[in-house]
């Protein structure tokens, strides 16, 4: 005959209420750590993992996820994996990290050496770690078939169409050089560009703003040389963006600046660009009526003038 068994003890009700109201507090991390699946250990599954983290906002599995990159990654690595792998820590946001990794594999030349600089100078660009960046594409412009002027690079983050605005390599390597105070290096560059036209009338431009040390005849003839590319390239509104810069480089020195606000009102008249002819005629009290006029132009924005659209110039800049 089989023993009876012991009743079982009920739990007191009280009890009961208590276990059940501290395990719905504790509902929301301990759900989240019961279903969180493990990391995953393909880059290109944590690339994805790193994506949905971030636009979640969780700090956390960032943290997570980057330490998981970085095991992954640990030398020797192939170069595919190398690469995705800082891939994905720049999309968890640990530039630093991703300049390890690649810092971990060194390849000698050809073209896995270029996507290796490209992403290097992604790294130390997100890191705002400047020196790097330069330093990334100072050995890009090394390469053979390598024109940073034509060679264009993503920075930012993708737009809605997941594509990454470009910029020329040249105008970011002199981003940095600026930001270094290594102004003198950057005009340079600058100065040296070839391809004609309103890129190079832009880059002459802030070649003269990046020297206000060098004497005035030499960033007037830059200025001359930059308003020549904007006129050719019928850039209008950046031509009278350098004259304006050539009358205050003119003032700035102590100069006469009457040739190039005569030269800044005719093109104006051309332009009929009413606002641009009052800024220079306003203050000279012997163009007070014409100020005037200009001034009453510009308060109707039907009529031509100011706020109408300008008709573009057909011949060379006066």
């Amino acid at each position: 005959m089989a023993a009876p068994q012991a009743p079982r003890r009920r739990q007191p009700q009280g009890l009961r209420l208590l276990l059940t109201v501290l395990l719905g507090l504790a509902t929301p991390e301990l759900a989240r750590a019961a279903v969180q699946p493990p990391l995953p250990t393909d880059p290109a599954e944590l690339l994805a993992a790193c994506g949905k983290a971030r636009q979640a906002d969780r700090t956390d599995l960032l943290r997570k996820l980057r330490q998981r990159l970085l095991q992954v990654a640990q030398p020797p690595q192939p170069f595919p994996v190398v690469m995705a792998a800082s891939e994905a820590l720049l999309e968890c946001q640990a530039p630093t990290a991703a300049l390890q990794v690649l810092s971990s594999y060194g390849p000698a030349s050809g073209m896995q050496r270029r996507q290796w600089l490209v992403q290097q100078w992604r790294a130390a660009s997100a890191g705002l770690e400047h020196d790097r960046a330069a330093r990334a594409l100072v050995r890009l412009r090394a390469l053979e078939a390598v024109d940073l002027e034509s060679f264009t690079l993503p920075v930012g983050r993708p737009g809605a169409d997941g594509a990454f605005r470009q910029r020329p390599a040249l105008d970011l390597l002199v981003d940095s050089l600026e930001a270094l105070g290594r102004h003198q290096e950057a005009s340079a560059l600058l100065l040296a560009t070839r391809l004609p036209g309103e890129a190079r009338a832009r880059r002459l431009r802030r070649a003269v703003l990046l020297q206000p040390q060098t004497p005035l005849a030499e960033r007037d003839r830059w200025l001359e040389l930059a308003l020549e590319e904007a006129a050719a390239a019928g850039a209008w509104s950046l031509a009278t963006d350098l004259l304006d810069d050539q009358v205050l480089l003119h003032l700035q020195a102590g100069e006469d600046p009457s040739r190039a606000i005569e030269r800044r009102v005719r093109l104006s008249r051309r332009l009929d660009d009413a606002y641009g002819e009052w800024r220079l005629r306003r203050h000279d009290p012997r163009e007070s009526p014409r100020a005037t006029a200009l001034e009453q132009q510009l308060r109707s924005p039907a009529a031509p003038g100011g706020h109408a659209v300008a008709p573009v110039p057909r011949s060379p800049l006066p």
